[in-house]
């Protein structure tokens, strides 16, 4: 189903593998990328992988989604785990993609129900682990 506002449309694989990301945990991370009017699954990260795999994952001049799987424990030793998407607009990209990603997210985001906490970021410094933790916690 298309978006009336960007004319995207999300593939069932997206919501497949966020379902599976969060309730199974299968993977630690997944980033989207939008191909022909469609948003579909660009790379998956295995459970073992780390934030610095997943921000090695995205590329450093063209826009992409993200979600992350964040795990830590709080001040009372407990297990937690907090879901963040990650709206990835570099500086150095295209301005076209950076409109197409920017007017498209908010529907996106709709569609993988879950996510606990939002992010932006146009370069590696906006989106540190620190700034992960500094949210989740």
């Amino acid at each position: 189903m298309a978006n009336a506002a960007s004319g995207m449309a999300v593939s069932d694989e997206c919501k497949l593998k966020f379902l599976e990301l969060k309730a199974k945990r299968n993977y630690r991370f997944i980033v989207f990328k939008i191909d022909n009017q469609e948003v579909v699954v660009d790379k998956v990260g295995s459970p073992q992988e780390t934030y610095d795999d997943f921000t090695a994952s995205l590329p450093p001049d063209e826009c992409r989604y993200a979600v992350f799987d964040f795990d830590f424990t709080t001040i009372e030793n407990v297990q937690k785990s907090k879901i963040f998407f990650i709206a990835w607009s570099p500086d150095t990209s295209k301005v076209r993609h950076k409109m197409v990603y920017a007017s498209s997210k908010d529907r996106f985001k709709r569609e993988l129900d879950g996510i606990q906490f939002e992010l932006q970021a146009t370069d590696p410094s906006e989106m540190t682990m620190d700034i992960i933790k500094g949210r989740a916690i």
